[in-house]
């Protein structure tokens, strides 16, 4: 069917995303981003030829663009408006003062992912009797007053969505839903609307297929209605107070349910049986509650389940492992106990997700991922598995995340085991052994590598600064020796290094300080995205507006991520602490303590000007701390304690307002302490302890002019590192010695009137000992009388 300018007109390039600007102002036909239309147009998009003139204009789409400030006034002209869709952008204002409430025609309006201020009366919209369509996700949720409260709309909804609002605190439902009775699709999700659970709403709109109530603060029990609702597809209530048992007669109410999540309430007791046996059941979502029985007979149709932190106990149900369409579990933090390897699990190949971690589960690593070639991540962490690494996990050829950490896993890491797409591995807290070799790991995606607390051995592998895409590197407490590879100066991308607890000796790479610990979001692991099918919403728009289906109603979909996001172990502010999800991805730290590092600290570490956590303690370093350490502007914690290093402490890292945490206790340092002012006014003496020349507040002694004046300041550019080079030392005294004494043998050999003199001498010294001798005896002997 032919489409004419007047029907339709689409507003979207990718030259006008990248800031263009636009001399021609005409619609053309072609095949150019999102619809069958292009409109051109100049800077000024309010031009009157432009807008003004386009009053026949029934489709406006203008979204996924960068455009901002408020909506132009002329959009109001375009009377016989019924799409619009401005999502996406960077517009601004209130929508109660816009030119919208003029566009009475409208049919589908998107507003969402704006900085929009939306009413929740709806009142702009209150005359509006052909809106059907309506989408304000991520703008500002404004509240009025009372007077507008308990208006009575012209419209009637199918989709509303009025979720992920800014500044939203305890928000009520908005009245006029009262109203509606022909919804099918209600998101109000991440809003943190208060009160009861609202089953009026179901009752209301006995067609309703979708219902989003995700992060609120609803509570109560779950109240059903009490007659069944056959079309009802989506049920989220997730994330908020609700509490009481699952209700048992939810399948005869829902008996045609496709996703069902009821995660993060206190929901207790029984997981009905029947949750099971409905035909079309996909994804079930009950994770982060108290419930402590399960009764499922069978999975029929699920494909994912996410039972995960409940009080869930036994062994897992045979059934869980049988499913022919089971490809995501998640058991994570739950009392399950068993040995994995009792069930036939190796002739599934449908595994995508497999989560067991933090339960008991002993005995060898189970052979269930032996065929599991889509195999994406799996977690079996914190429980009791035991034995080697199966050569068996060499097959997983599309593995991303592996977590074997904290079980008591031993022997050596496969030399077969090089996933190509592997991007994080979780190998700690295991007693794993033997040396690091380059088959193990040679992924160029790899981003995580954690060892840390195993028994591995050997040199840290040049190798690894071939992982191109590495961000942190965890080797703590092993028995790795010898010097650091200069090649982790490559990598280019690493934040977090930890080789504390090691044997490694040698000075330290000066290049480290080029890295630049940038935020790298690949820290996070959220790689895996379910979409939600979109069948209820283009049926909704179908059956309501009876025309082609529009690219507008897919923004309109839903997705969510599943519960895997990374944990990283880190010493800093001397705790060890657990960084994940968005904090993970800022954090950046190099822990280098306890080894036999030596030499001086190589000025060039205070090029690191965005990290936050710099641990050199506990080593044999020399020499004067760097001046250019007032550099890291970004430091939290700075710990240079239990070494060799002197001089004075640099007065310029008083500088730093950053610091919680400072210690170079028990060095060889001297002088006057830091000026007391920003965070150095507020460490205490332990931060100073063991360097006796130090004085100074906030030690005890106190610092006299002449000791301070005598002090060497130190000098990284002159190679001055404040101390007296002890073999150089020795040897020229030791030459000056031998001079002298050759000089006096040698005056005394060639003059005979200066050996005589010399005899002279040495003979009187003798009647001198003498004397003193016999008198010190004789006082002596009066006195013991």
């Amino acid at each position: 069917m032919e489409v004419t300018v007047a029907e339709r007109l689409v507003w979207w390039s990718p030259q006008m995303r990248s800031g263009e600007e636009r001399t021609q102002c005409s619609a053309i036909p072609g095949n150019h981003g999102r619809g069958g239309f292009q409109l051109l147009l100049p800077k000024d998009a309010c031009c009157n030829l432009c807008w003004c003139e386009l009053k026949n204009l029934k489709q406006l789409d203008l979204a996924i663009n960068n455009f901002g400030g408020a909506l132009p006034d002329c959009l109001g002209n375009l009377s016989s408006l019924q799409l619009l869709d401005v999502s996406e952008n960077q517009f601004i204002g209130n929508i109660a003062s816009s030119p919208l409430t003029n566009l009475i025609s409208l049919e589908f309006l998107s507003l969402s992912n704006n900085l929009f201020e939306v009413p929740t009366s709806m009142k702009p919209f209150m005359n509006h009797s052909s809106l059907k369509f309506f989408s304000s996700e991520n703008n500002r949720l404004v509240t009025e007053h009372a007077a507008f409260d308990n208006l009575i709309p012209k419209f009637q909804l199918v989709f509303f969505s009025l979720s992920k609002t800014i500044e939203a605190l305890n928000v009520e439902i908005p009245d006029f839903l009262y109203y509606q009775y022909d919804l099918r699709v209600l998101d109000l999700s991440h809003n943190n609307i208060t009160g009861m659970f609202p089953s009026w709403l179901l009752k209301n709109n006995t067609r309703m297929e979708q219902l989003y109530l995700s992060e609120n603060s609803f509570v109560g029990t779950l109240q059903l209605p009490d007659h069944p609702y056959p079309n009802m597809t989506v049920l989220d209530i997730s994330t908020n107070n609700m509490n009481g048992q699952i209700p048992k007669d939810i399948c005869l109410i829902f008996p045609n349910l496709w996703i069902l999540r009821m995660a993060k309430n206190g929901f207790t007791g029984c997981i009905p049986s029947c949750l099971g046996n409905i035909s079309s059941l996909e994804i079930l979502d009950l994770s982060n509650n108290q419930l402590s029985i399960v009764k499922l007979e069978q999975l029929a149709t699920i494909f994912f389940l996410e039972l995960s932190n409940n009080n869930l106990g036994g062994k897992i149900p045979t059934l869980v492992f049988n499913s022919s369409t089971l490809g995501f579990l998640y058991l994570r933090s739950n009392n399950f106990w068993g040995q994995i390897s009792d069930y036939p699990l190796y002739e599934r190949k449908m595994w995508i997700v497999l989560d067991l971690s933090d339960n008991q589960f002993s005995g060898m690593l189970p052979r269930l991922v032996v065929n599991s070639t889509i195999l994406t991540a799996i977690d079996l962490s914190k429980n009791h598995f035991k034995g080697p690494i199966p050569r068996d996990f060499c097959k997983l050829n599309q593995l991303e995340y592996l977590d074997l950490s904290k079980n008591n896993l031993s022997g050596y890491i496969p030399s077969c085991f090089s996933p190509p797409s592997l991007i994080h591995v979780h190998l700690s807290k295991n007693r794993l052994s033997g040396p690091l070799t380059y088959g193990s790991y040679n992924s160029s995606f790899l981003v995580t590598m954690d060892l840390l607390d195993n028994s591995f051995t050997g040199s840290i592998p040049n190798w690894i600064g071939n992982l191109s895409s590495l961000s942190v590197l965890l080797l703590r407490a092993n028995h790795f020796n010898g010097e650091l590879p200069v090649q982790l100066c490559l990598l280019e991308q690493l934040s977090i290094l930890d080789v504390s607890q090691n044997q490694l000796s040698g000075p330290l790479p000066s290049c480290l300080g080029n890295l630049t610990f940038k935020k790298s979001s690949q820290k996070i692991f959220s790689d895996i995205r379910i979409d939600y099918e979109l069948r209820s919403i283009e049926r909704a728009y179908y059956e309501t507006i009876g025309r082609p289906l529009v690219d507008s109603v897919h923004n309109l979909g839903k997705d969510f991520f599943p519960s895997f996001i990374e944990v990283i172990e880190f010493q800093t502010k001397n705790m060890y602490y657990d960084y994940m999800g968005k904090i993970l991805s800022y954090f950046s730290g190099v822990d280098l303590s306890n080894n036999n590092f030596v030499g001086a600290i190589p000025p060039e570490f205070g090029n690191l000007s965005e990290i936050l956590s710099l641990n050199l303690s506990h080593n044999n370093l020399i020499g004067s701390i760097p001046a250019t350490f007032s550099s890291l502007k970004q430091i939290e914690s700075l710990d240079l304690s239990y070494n060799n290093l002197n001089g004075v402490i640099p007065p310029q890292l008083a500088e730093i307002t950053t610091l919680e945490v400072f210690s170079v206790a028990h060095n060889n340092l001297s002088g006057k302490t830091p000026e007391r002012k920003f965070q150095f006014g507020t460490f205490d003496e332990s931060c100073y302890e063991g360097n006796p020349f130090l004085c100074g507040p906030p030690l005890q002694n106190n610092c006299s002019e002449e000791a301070v004046s005598s002090q060497p300041m130190p000098n990284d550019e002159q190679g001055d590192d404040g101390f007296i080079d002890m073999e150089f030392f020795y040897i020229s005294f030791g030459v000056c010695y031998t001079v002298v004494v050759m000089t006096i043998a040698a005056v005394l050999y060639i003059n005979p009137y200066w050996r005589r003199r010399w005899l002279y001498f040495i003979e009187d010294c003798i009647d001198t000992c003498y004397y003193f001798v016999v008198a010190s005896f004789r006082k002596f002997s009066n006195f013991t009388r």
